[in-house]
């Protein structure tokens, strides 16, 4: 197997599992469990913080050992957390403790394989780097979906055989990525820096380059003003002004992710991005005006129209920032930058949570939306004007 076709079977397999995670963590503590929303509160952010504490020490980690080995540990640990719940399942002892300790598992493993994966992605692309990028993405979001698919099944299965094909799924990819041989070496471990040092060098790396340091910007404000407004505004306003129910959400989720995924194929379809950087701000500027759009949808069924181009807007937005990240890591580094890159997405996404819910309890849905997309258009027009994304070139294109 070609060490770029083991990387996509690893990187499928993760999301397929975290997709089926994703609808079956929620189902065991609401709807099994019938914990209160509080509760359910503390088990989601069990599951996200220890991504958002740790995963610039899984950068540093994986640039001093490699990012193949980190990445299987990775993997590997994160098989542990099923198969705990489906031993306590089988035995009629699910509690909300147990579910704690499924969503603390779960957490450290992806610190440890998001900057390590992401960090190998360039040692595998055979200086395709924009490719694989979408490729990559391709497989992350298209087995998402399918992992909300098969999550979906748990009523009529039960969560026994969903828990036993997630860990099944796992553990193919620890095996699908420890067959990556890739065609450079891997960062040695010869002469180990500190934890510290380590992560401050990675931070002084982004600092100091001017793309980067507008990359690791953006993402942040994509997390306050995009993610915030996707995970609490849409739903609320599925829920307030559509009357909407559990299968609307999937269709909301569904049309964004077909959107997605459509702007990844055409990009992949007609060639690589020049003028990555103008892509980026355009697509996050169409984006935003999208994003206010939503407000002013007559009825559901335009609201699932307007999201499905929401997500083409970040289909090709996501893509490219994660592009510049890839191109612009120094050798050495890359996994600490791609964790940075990380960081600088999911540190303040809980900042775009409780501000998106401030906001719908102020304004109301419809117009935290429009707020969110005037705020994201300000931020596109100050580093469009104030920095060199604008003007940057791919470093192929200037070869």
């Amino acid at each position: 197997m070609k060490p770029l076709h083991s990387y996509l079977l690893g990187t499928g397999s993760w999301f397929l599992a975290v997709g089926i995670q994703a609808v079956l963590f929620a189902w065991l503590v609401t709807m099994v469990l019938r914990e209160s929303p509080e509760m359910v509160g503390v088990a989601q952010m069990t599951l996200l913080l220890p991504g958002t504490l740790l995963i610039l020490v899984g950068g540093s980690y994986a640039d001093r050992f490699g990012g193949r080995r980190m990445a299987v540990i990775g993997q590997t640990v994160a098989v542990a957390a099923p198969l705990i719940l489906l031993g306590l399942v089988a035995m009629g002892r699910l509690t909300f403790g147990a579910m704690l300790i499924y969503a603390l598992v779960m957490g450290c493993a992806q610190a440890i394989v998001t900057p390590a994966r992401d960090g190998l992605l360039n040692q595998v692309a055979a200086g395709r780097v924009q490719r694989t990028v979408m490729l990559a993405s391709l497989a992350q979001f298209g087995m998402q979906v399918l992992g909300f698919l098969v999550a979906s099944l748990a009523d009529r299965s039960g969560p026994g055989p969903i828990l036993g094909f997630q860990a099944l799924v796992l553990a193919l990819g620890a095996w699908a990525l420890h067959r990556v041989r890739p065609g450079t070496e891997e960062p040695a471990a010869t002469t180990p820096t500190a934890l510290l040092q380590s992560m401050r060098e990675g931070a002084r790396t982004v600092l100091r380059h001017a793309e980067m340091r507008m990359v690791a910007l953006v993402n942040v404000a994509i997390s306050i003003c995009f993610m915030g407004a996707y995970i609490v505004t849409l739903p609320l306003l599925v829920r307030e002004v559509f009357d909407g129910s559990a299968s609307d959400l999937g269709l909301m989720n569904g049309c964004n992710a077909a959107g997605l995924v459509t702007a990844l194929l055409l990009v992949l379809r007609f060639g690589d991005v020049a003028h990555q950087g103008r892509a980026l701000l355009l697509s996050l500027m169409f984006g935003a005006f999208v994003l206010a759009g939503v407000a002013l949808a007559p009825n559901f069924a335009a609201l699932l129209v307007i999201l499905f181009f929401w997500g083409a807007c970040g289909g090709v937005s996501m893509a490219m920032a994660r592009t510049i990240m890839q191109e612009r890591a120094p050798e050495g580094q890359r996994g600490r930058v791609m964790g940075i890159s990380a960081f600088s997405f999911m540190g303040a996404g809980p900042i775009g949570a409780l501000g998106s819910g401030f906001l719908v309890e102020e304004f109301g849905p419809q117009a935290a939306l429009v707020i969110a997309g005037a705020g994201m258009a300000c931020v596109v027009l100050v580093i469009g004007f104030r920095s060199s994304l604008w003007r940057m070139t791919s470093k192929w294109a200037r070869t």
